[in-house]
């Protein structure tokens, strides 16, 4: 999906799962009528959504407070896709352009491994020595 109205105004083209391809092109269809540039969903004139109005609209602060978490923003969830792009093995430059960010180290900010990927990134390293094809041992530096 290509978003135009990004910060910078740079196009940002944002990846979809598969189950949700379908739903967006029918939703674009359904409201754009072959429009290059329709929207996904307008705010109450015409245009771009404010945050305000997203978070009045779907409820937000009454649905975290009754999931428990109340502390939880919206913006949280941007760390939380990065991180499972991460834990999926996308690279840090597409993270980077995903998210239109010009330096990488404010992309890395977003990452935030668990303890399971970090104590499966030993037993992975361990694996890559122990096989034929790991690295000759040798002191760098």
């Amino acid at each position: 999906m290509e978003d135009k109205g990004t910060k910078g105004n740079r196009v940002r083209y944002v990846p979809l799962i598969e189950e949700v391809r379908q739903l967006v092109l029918d939703r674009l269809q359904a409201v754009g009528r072959g429009d290059p540039d329709a929207r996904l969903f307008r705010g109450p004139r015409g245009g771009r959504i404010a945050t305000g109005v997203l978070r009045d609209a779907t409820h937000w602060d009454e649905v975290v407070v009754k999931l428990g978490y109340e502390h939880l923003r919206r913006h949280d969830l941007r760390h939380t896709g990065l991180t499972w792009f991460a834990d999926a093995g996308v690279s840090l430059h597409v993270l980077q352009k995903i998210v239109g960010h010009a330096d990488s180290r404010t992309t890395e900010r977003y990452l935030h491994p668990d303890r399971r990927e970090i104590t499966g990134a030993g037993d992975k390293l361990t694996e890559h020595l122990r096989s034929r094809s790991g690295p000759a041992l040798r002191v760098v530096g």
